[in-house]
């Protein structure tokens, strides 16, 4: 981050505007910590132990599924965030380039509403872990009224540190990982004395459809940062390298999601109940001593706490780029709210945490995954973004297009999400075609919309790419068509 416009750990104030090329100083290398962070939550655990319980696979198989998941998914937020070099902007920002002023106001409502459900998930999470703590160390039992406290505090400690910026979310990261990692390891060691190996090994194996749909459902959940991922390479200059930011997505996400999986996937064998339990982390009271279980749910807790900063962070562009004329930490405070209200019903109402979890991420990746089709061919052939054309949301904007919609991206999208859906099958929702093909029988509904937006906006004919502006020029009167490859 640029050290001479905002020190490090203040109040960030820039928003969605163009970052100018001086202080687009940060490195590469400091991405690293912030995808290790992006994934340091046990939910993690309880993902790894449904691939045994739910869908029957082996430990080799899971083994395979914790591995190719963050490849599969960190992949595309590292091409995605290649974007964020090229436009200096956050990835819902350069998204008006694409769609046009008003046509963005579509996916941008979409991916703003699936945050809700996300920032949601990880507040309640975030609160069990408080509540188990307080059960293992102090003999408090959860009630309805400690239950709404918790996730009260959650909320609030997500707030402040996602109001101050990016600064003071990288910095939280980077600390994070190393103390997650000690913590990870002792755990690991834990489990490799006392798990009867002779019982994980001779587990039987899956289908190969299941360890598919194992891949998607561990992969959905990285799905979600896509476009989120040029928030965070934005102040990146434009000389970066485009291999490092993709490997730093990958290697910094799978890092954390193959031993974290693997774990669940051990202590399921031993313990069946640990893929249904109530709640997705007082189990890890019951299978780990008090003197490993304690502090790994306090390293679990900061690592939910800044999984949502940094979601909350996005969030708050996504808002100002839906018209929320305010200041981007006070947009943060919409989402904070939501996820509140959100998480309240969610603790006090809902049966099963787990199944409500996994019918959220089969959605959510289809919602996300029709914008990734249509930016993702974009860049294809888009080398530049004209920040002031993003910035004028008025007819004279170059964005503006016909009416404000880029036709080919609005209909590319459009398409792609109903063919997804229809292809898609959760607890909560059965497409009409998720049942007897390929697609359906292997989970690959938000693969379906990537592919289709995607093949679909690269045919149908498009608006010409305009080049920047320079100084002195207004954004109408910028020069010819350009394109360029990723």
């Amino acid at each position: 981050m640029s050290k001479t416009v905002e020190a490090e750990g203040a109040l960030e104030t820039r928003g969605i505007e163009q970052v100018p090329d001086h202080e687009r100083t940060a490195r590469t290398r400091e991405l690293f910590p912030t995808w290790v962070g992006a994934n340091i939550s046990v939910l993690l655990l309880t993902m790894g132990a449904s691939l045994v319980v739910a869908y029957g696979l082996n430990i080799w198989q899971a083994l395979v599924v914790a591995a190719a998941a963050p490849v599969v998914a960190y992949g595309l937020v590292g091409l995605i965030g290649i974007a964020g070099k090229r436009g200096g902007a956050p990835g819902m920002a350069l998204s008006r380039a694409v769609f046009g002023q008003r046509g963005n106001l579509l996916p941008g409502s979409l991916i703003w509403v699936a945050r809700w459900g996300w920032e949601t998930i990880n507040a309640v999470t975030g609160a069990y872990a408080m509540l188990t703590i307080l059960d293992i160390v102090f003999g408090i039992r959860a009630n309805s009224v400690l239950d709404m406290v918790m996730l009260l505090a959650f909320v609030v400690a997500t707030f402040a540190i996602s109001g101050l910026g990016i600064n003071a979310v990288q910095k939280c990261n980077r600390y994070a990982a190393y103390v997650f990692g000690v913590f990870s390891v002792l755990v690991l060691g834990y489990l490799a004395v006392t798990t009867d190996w002779s019982r994980v090994m001779h587990h039987g194996a899956g289908s190969t459809a299941a360890v598919i749909t194992g891949i998607g459902m561990i992969a959905a959940g990285g799905v979600s940062w896509i476009p989120s991922a040029p928030d965070f390479t934005r102040y990146l200059p434009r000389t970066a390298s485009s291999k490092a930011i993709v490997g730093t997505a990958v290697g910094g996400a799978g890092i954390v999601v193959l031993p974290m999986v693997l774990m669940g996937a051990v202590m399921a064998v031993s313990t069946p109940d640990l893929a249904s339990a109530a709640d997705p982390v007082s189990f890890l009271g019951e299978i780990l001593p008090t003197w490993i279980a304690v502090p790994y749910l306090l390293v679990a807790l900061i690592g939910m706490l800044l999984i949502n900063s940094m979601s909350m962070y996005s969030a708050g562009f996504t808002a100002q780029t839906l018209g929320f004329r305010v200041p981007r930490h006070w947009a943060v405070s919409v989402n904070a709210v939501i996820s509140l209200v959100l998480g309240g019903v969610l603790m006090l109402v809902a049966t099963s945490f787990m199944g409500s979890f996994i019918a959220f991420l089969s959605l959510l990746a289809v919602a996300f995954s029709a914008w990734v089709g249509v930016f993702g061919a974009d860049m294809l052939r888009r080398a530049e973004y004209d920040g002031r054309a993003m910035a004028d949301t008025t007819r004279t904007s170059a964005y503006w297009y016909r009416g404000g919609f880029s036709p080919a991206a609005v209909a590319a999208w459009a398409v792609g999400l109903v063919a997804g859906l229809l292809f898609t099958t959760s607890d909560w929702f059965t497409g009409p075609l998720a049942d007897n093909n390929v697609i359906g029988e292997y989970g690959l509904g938000w693969v379906a919309t990537v592919v289709i937006s995607g093949l679909l906006y690269t045919a149908l004919p498009k608006p010409a790419v305009v080049r920047p502006a320079p100084a002195g020029e207004t954004a109408s009167e910028a020069g010819q068509p350009v394109t360029a490859g990723i």
